[in-house]
């Protein structure tokens, strides 16, 4: 039987989603936490991976077994078995050929800076006390929307078929002290979106033109796009999938 089980995580004690061979991953406390409870050996499949300090609103993963449990249950003993900064939400049965990374239709994160030091945000928002012109970073990410090659804001040496993605939302959005940045697209490449962050970053602070935007694009250079920002401001807060797919048959 297949199951989809939804978590949230706070990414700064790990090392990224993935299993890592000498550093602690979401991945590995999750696996060994469903291997224990379900007395077999369980394997997951993501959504996707988050790099390092990157935390999650909502991941899924899909899952395997033959056992039987009770999804209430499950959930009440690995919420007790999990660290604290693990949390799953939910589990459902589902088809058997649904798949937590191919049958997702959307993936939206949400990146947060704070412009005021605040402690109680530290671990979640890149704090940086700069004049930022919200109205030309919005104008840059509108430049962004549509199917384009990202590989300017792609991590370099990556091993992906394609760079082409679609992006379908982006915008900034103010909050007291607090700037967020959302951005919803079919898939992401690894980096793209702190990368992305940091070029818009240098629009807001008149250090690179609205003209530069398409040019960069165009130029597929990595080197050319603006630094990646911190990863702990940035969060998966969405993955969608088309609703029948999911119905267990």
């Amino acid at each position: 039987m297949r199951y989809f089980l939804e978590l949230a995580f706070d990414g700064t004690d790990f090392h990224g989603w993935q299993r890592q061979p000498n550093a602690p991953s979401i991945q590995q406390q999750l696996e060994e936490a469903l291997t224990l409870l379900l007395s077999s050996s369980i394997e997951v499949v993501a959504a996707g991976r988050t790099d390092a300090g990157v935390h999650a609103d909502q991941m899924f993963v899909h899952f395997d077994t033959d056992n039987t449990f009770d999804p209430p249950d499950l959930i009440h003993r690995l919420n007790r078995f999990l660290p604290s900064s693990i949390s799953v939400c939910d589990i459902f049965a589902v088809n058997s050929e649904a798949h937590a990374r191919f049958d997702a239709v959307s993936r939206s994160y949400r990146y947060r800076i704070s412009t005021v030091k605040n402690p109680f945000t530290d671990r979640y928002a890149w704090q940086l006390y700069q004049d930022l012109d919200l109205e030309l970073m919005n104008q840059a990410a509108q430049l962004l929307l549509g199917t384009h090659d990202f590989q300017s804001f792609s991590k370099t040496h990556t091993d992906v078929k394609t760079f082409m993605c679609t992006i379908t939302h982006v915008a900034f959005e103010k909050e007291g002290n607090e700037i967020r940045f959302f951005i919803r697209a079919d898939r992401f490449l690894r980096n793209m979106v702190r990368a992305i962050v940091g070029t818009l970053v240098e629009v807001g602070t008149n250090k690179r033109s609205l003209d530069s935007i398409p040019q960069l694009i165009a130029s597929k250079s990595r080197a050319q796009a603006g630094v990646s920002v911190p990863a702990k401001g940035l969060s998966l807060i969405e993955v969608a999938y088309p609703e029948l797919r999911l119905h267990a048959s």
